[in-house]
């Protein structure tokens, strides 16, 4: 929809995106499945799709309660109850509630009504987004940016079909059902993979390379643009027979039977895939169970199992998370077939997609079509299998080498207390975390503070009442431990001297270990690589972690050695990061094995970063060596370890030798 108009985009209207329409249509026939994760490049309708499908939610009945509690099977722990049996309600639309990527733990579950406690002197509990969601929808844009502690607390709720607060006095259970439906752009980072785990479904979309379907969608925007409600008018008819749709296919839901032989298909894929745990299984066979009712049929066939599993495990079959979401279509056929008892065609045609349009095309929302997900085994290394080519004396250059087995490495932080983005790295007064005491002003009220603030004012202000007279200055505000995401920034030396193809394998193995660390951890990540005359900024500071592993996997090496060009090549790029986002500390690693064989001494580049945090890593090997990365590290200020150290039990064993010997 447009900004500023309350006409949302009809949902028969979109053109293309058939996977994505029946995905969001299966969860409102089901709302078990789990939601949807929409997957997509910027400027591809996703938030457009997923706001008209509220449009097509059948409506809800309730008592009138802040909870939506349903007259026929009232919610026993409403904080609003209890509610009279004999009262039959009202109907209302089911709602689509937005959770903005900036929202606080306070607004997502609720919490104490501190107007309430403060002038009446009673505890309250004021709902969050979770209850206004409960029975309808929940929309999360950019859910890879929300902050990962209410991603959890999110999918939690969306999981149990409860939210759970316990929280500045307040111990509240109410009911928290819906569909949740997230959307995102790879480009700004990924989910992490037990997070895409909660999520039943998952959609890829781009836009479509087809002119007249393009075309299509630029009139039908047009249109609407131009004149919102005479555009959704012309297809209220479309709009209401997919309602209708929703409506009788969740009546017939009830009576679907799952068969032992789908169960064993579904089984069977879920095995073939490697997926971890259970919840494949169930979302699939849920799915497959919606897919039936929409088709108005009572039996699951083998088509709805496939249509299911190719919604479900693309995103669960990721081994790695630098892995793209993907499944391999031929082999789920050759599975479903191998334990097919029915091979007779499925009654009813295979698609299972929305209806049309009042134009006769698909319906959906402007601007893509969906995404076949297959692909084969995503994540394979770049540099796999190719043969190493050497030119020469450490002068030439060799392909890229295949890395080393990855592992988790040592945890480096940036000393000090900083304030920028949320994450899990360094020490930080953020927003989130344990609470360490407050300070003069009003957001996240810190609710002792503050009474302890005004109570010395209560006779001198008049006080007559049992609530406290508070005036503006009494406010005080939480301040929080927590920790946050840093600007990780790689200069990694790719010169000759690097270039023994062991050494390299060793290296690539322990940046990508780097890499997942700082993914794991919300940090940006930043690559240089330096060799011959120059260094090359390989990848720009971002948040799209696995887009520096592809660029790392094909790094090639040799020439010399412009150590100094490197460093100044980082002091250039955090200058300019300072200035973008100065609230973001930044961590400078260099892998290197210390050797300068071209350009400046790199004394005097080093003394450009003397203020940055930072740690070298140690590539030198061999029986002799110079210690030229430690000296490298001593102008940097910064701690030196040896490459061969840098992982989590490498050093745990070299504590535990260490007290052995004591």
């Amino acid at each position: 929809m447009t900004r500023g108009s309350a006409v949302r985009y009809p949902f028969s209207a979109v053109v293309g995106m058939d996977d994505l329409k029946l995905a969001l249509l299966v969860n409102a026939v089901s709302p078990a499945v789990g939601g949807v994760l929409v997957r997509g490049e910027k400027g591809t309708a996703k938030s457009t799709v997923v706001r008209a499908l509220a449009a097509l939610l059948p409506p809800v009945r309730v008592v009138g309660c802040r909870f939506s509690c349903d007259p026929a099977d009232p919610d026993p722990r409403c904080p609003d109850g209890p509610h009279d049996a004999a009262v039959p309600g009202e109907e209302r639309a089911a709602r689509l509630v937005e959770l903005p990527v900036g929202a606080s733990e306070d607004r997502l579950t609720g919490s104490l009504d501190i107007e309430r406690a403060l002038t009446e002197g009673v505890k309250a509990f004021e709902p969050g987004l979770l209850a206004a969601a409960h029975r309808g929808a929940l929309y999360v844009d950019e859910v890879n940016l929300l902050h990962d502690h209410l991603v959890d607390l999110l999918l939690d709720a969306a999981a149990m079909g409860e939210s759970h607060v316990e929280r500045e006095g307040v111990s509240v259970r109410h009911a928290a059902r819906f569909l949740l439906v997230g959307t995102m752009n790879p480009e700004e980072g990924e989910l992490r993979p037990q997070l895409l785990d909660r999520f039943g479904l998952t959609v890829e979309v781009a836009a479509t390379r087809d002119p007249a379907e393009r075309a299509e969608v630029v009139r039908r925007r047009l249109r609407y643009e131009e004149d919102p409600a005479a555009f959704a008018a012309a297809w209220t008819d479309a709009e209401a027979a997919l309602a209708r749709r929703v409506t009788a296919a969740r009546a017939l839901l009830p009576d679907v039977e799952l068969s032992d032989a789908a169960l064993r298909q579904i089984t069977a894929v879920c095995a073939a895939f490697e997926v971890d745990g259970l919840r494949a299984d169930l979302v699939t066979a849920r799915t497959a169970m919606a897919l039936a009712a929409w088709n108005g049929r009572t039996t699951v066939t083998s088509e709805d199992v496939r249509t299911a599993a190719r919604l479900a495990l693309p995103h669960r079959r990721r081994r790695d998370p630098f892995d793209a979401p993907g499944l391999d279509e031929q082999r789920l056929d050759d599975v479903l077939d191998e334990h097919d008892d029915d091979p007779e065609p499925p009654e009813g045609g295979p698609d299972g997609g929305p209806d049309g349009g009042p134009d006769g095309g698909p319906g959906g929302a402007p601007e893509t079509e969906s995404v076949d997900a297959s692909g084969g085994d995503a994540g394979q290394p770049s540099g796999s299998g190719q043969a190493e080519r050497q030119t020469g004396g450490g002068g030439g250059e060799q392909e890229a080498a295949e890395p080393a087995a990855q592992y988790k490495p040592r945890l480096f932080t940036v000393p000090g207390t900083g304030t920028g983005a949320p994450g899990r790295r360094s020490k930080a007064r953020s927003p989130f975390g344990r609470v360490a005491g407050a300070r003069p002003g009003a957001r996240g009220v810190h609710l002792t503070a503050t009474l302890r603030a005004a109570a010395p004012h209560q006779k001198a202000r008049g006080r007559s009442g049992p609530g406290l007279v508070v005036a503006p200055e009494d406010l005080r505000e939480a301040v929080r431990d927590g920790r946050e995401g840093n600007l990780v920034l790689f200069l990694v030396d790719a010169s000759g001297s690097m270039a023994a193809r062991q050494r390299m394998r060793a290296v690539k193995g322990a940046v990508l270990s780097l890499l997942l660390d700082a993914y794991q951890r919300r940090d940006k990540v930043g690559l240089i690589t330096f060799r011959g005359a120059s260094a090359e900024l390989a990848l720009p500071p971002t948040s799209s972690v696995d887009a520096g592993a592809r660029r790392l996997e094909r790094l090639a090496t040799g020439g010399r050695t412009p150590l100094a060009a490197g460093l100044m090549r980082a002091a250039e790029v955090l200058r300019v990061e300072r200035l973008r986002d100065p609230a973001r500390r930044p961590l400078l690693v260099v892998v290197t094995d210390g050797r300068a064989t071209h350009g400046e001494d790199p004394a005097r580049a080093a003394a450009l970063l003397a203020d940055v945090a930072s740690v070298v890593v140690d590539c030198e090997s061999g029986p002799v060596r110079l210690g030229l990365a430690g000296t490298l590290g001593e102008r940097l200020g910064g701690e030196v370890v040896r490459l061969e150290e840098l992982g989590a039990d490498s050093l745990a064993g070299v504590v535990r030798d260490v007290r052995k010997v004591a």
